[in-house]
């Protein structure tokens, strides 16, 4: 049976949902991230169809807004769609206007909990069980853009307009598209990827062929969504609902924040005695030390005084010892 691993992170919380020992779903929600969706939100009109919401910052929002409204005008406003980091651009939150009490909107341990599958919250002090399921090695495919599969991989790359997956093997074109595509659908489901999708099949013989494939794509993605065919040069569209942030989108274009995280995470499982020393490239050390509370919060957790050890030659995440 399926359940969700949660865990509470200093500065992100992450949430997989595991099944036969693997992760199928994985979730991450990070400190300044800007009001979720559902998030009930005061706003002040600076522009036609912009609002400056009151939360931390000021973020912008777009707002289909009645005419007649004087720049200036404090409103009430739901989230609908979080604010999108996008590669050489942000996008705004999109927002409608609201009746009900300010209030935030349901956080990941909300939203996974009003699923059906079980949620387990295991302790840093015992077995590792996002680690068990892969959680390192999937944060590893997304930042690489490249997921191997029996007799192929995926290429993946999300831009501005879309999110492109390409499928890349030999041998018989039927039986990769259909590894291809399981491969896919669970990348997507994996990474919850939304909005314009493309999936570029390997060349197949015919029409038949394609059609077998679309089958396998309605079968085996959770609706809803809606997809073109494959078309005769291997290419099938998907659009679906689009939210919040994929988490390809979260570690791919924060890289100094996804160091951050998993140098945290690793941090809480450290062994040993006297000073915690993380060890990281300038960049990933000065974000951390930049929250003192999350530098105050590990302390707490691990009952040792934190030290930085500033590596300009260190790639990657670093260590904590």
């Amino acid at each position: 049976m399926a359940e969700w691993f949660y865990e509470a992170g200093i500065g992100e919380c992450r949430a997989a949902l595991v099944e036969d020992g693997a992760i199928v779903e994985a979730r991450i929600e990070r400190d300044g991230d800007g009001p979720r969706v559902g998030a009930v939100v005061a706003a002040r009109l600076v522009e036609p169809g912009k609002v400056a919401l009151d939360a931390p910052g000021e973020p912008f929002a777009t707002l289909a807004s009645p005419p007649g409204l004087s720049l200036g005008t404090r409103l009430t406003v739901e989230i609908t769609r979080m604010a999108l980091r996008e590669r050489g651009r942000d996008k705004p939150a999109r927002a409608r206007l609201s009746d009900l009490a300010v209030g935030a909107g349901p956080d990941l341990r909300a939203r996974i909990a009003a699923t059906e599958y079980p949620v387990v919250e295991p302790g840093a002090m015992g077995p590792d069980r996002l680690e068990e399921a892969g959680w390192s090695e999937l944060i590893g495919h997304i930042c690489a853009g490249h997921w191997p599969f029996a007799g192929g991989a995926l290429w993946v790359d999300t831009t501005p307009a879309m999110t492109l997956i390409d499928i890349d093997g030999d041998g018989n074109g039927l039986a990769l598209a259909r590894a291809g595509a399981e491969a896919a659908i669970h990348v997507i489901r994996c990474c919850d990827i939304g909005g314009s999708i493309a999936i570029d099949f390997p060349t197949l013989a015919g029409r038949a062929e394609r059609q077998a494939i679309d089958a396998l794509v309605d079968e085996w993605l959770p609706p809803p969504f809606e997809r073109t065919a494959i078309n005769g040069f291997g290419l099938m569209q998907i659009i679906r609902r689009r939210e919040r942030p994929s988490l390809v989108e979260q570690v791919r274009f924060d890289p100094v924040a996804t160091d951050a995280a998993l140098l945290l995470r690793q941090a809480e499982r450290a062994k040993g005695a006297g000073a915690l020393q993380l060890t990281a490239r300038p960049a990933v050390a000065d974000h951390i030390a930049a929250h003192p509370s999350w530098v105050a919060e590990l302390q707490a957790r691990v009952g040792r005084r934190v030290e930085f050890v500033r590596d300009a030659q260190m790639k990657g995440t670093g260590h904590a010892q």
